[in-house]
């Protein structure tokens, strides 16, 4: 996968600028895949000069001109392909689970403290989906199309944040660190998923 898919994607969803793109980005997209800001305007150039969107020059006033992009039909065809194109499971290559087989060769102590702080970013973490979740889908029973797909990946998010917590804290307790209920536990529909 590429950046370009991942813009062709957000730009079905909605045209906007590249600050728009940006924005949108950080909020969701940028939960799944990184990008800078950089990265995008130039990701955006290419597309254009490729045909994969088409850019309209907006006008305004006291300040430069905006461009807003959009899907052109070359690039629907590009991001139908690339849909429909298979995708093999990537290999499992993650740093934390290689340190914690190895903590015993190591400083261990170091190690759980390091699991301590990852195991919080990815409680805050599952907490900004939450959140998000409550506020974007009040009712996925009621979801269908385009809705119902942001659903699922953003279930999928809260999936993957709640495994990291279980999976550290179960790693924690296990080597004697003392395991830390999450404060905000989860209580919505989710569970019942």
């Amino acid at each position: 996968m590429a950046l370009e898919h991942v813009l062709l994607v957000a730009l079905r969803e909605r045209g906007g600028s590249g600050l728009e793109l940006t924005q949108r980005f950080e909020r969701t997209l940028g939960n799944f895949w990184q990008a800078s800001h950089q990265q995008i305007y130039r990701t955006l150039g290419r597309m254009a000069d490729d045909g994969w969107v088409d850019v309209e020059t907006v006008t305004q006033t006291g300040r430069p001109d905006k461009k807003v992009y959009a899907v052109s039909p070359v690039g629907a065809k590009v991001l139908a392909e690339w849909l429909a194109t298979p995708t093999s499971p990537g290999p499992l290559r993650d740093e934390v689970a290689v340190k914690m087989r190895g903590a015993a060769y190591g400083d261990r102590a170091a190690v759980l403290a390091h699991l301590a702080v990852r195991r919080e970013e990815h409680r805050a973490r599952l907490r900004t989906f939450e959140a998000m979740a409550a506020e974007q889908f009040p009712d996925p029973d009621a979801l269908a199309g385009p809705a119902l797909d942001r659903w699922l990946v953003l279930r999928g998010g809260l999936l993957m944040e709640r495994f990291w917590v279980t999976w550290l804290d179960e790693y924690l307790t296990a080597h004697g660190a003392p395991s830390t209920p999450d404060p905000h536990p989860e209580t919505d529909r989710e569970e019942s998923r």
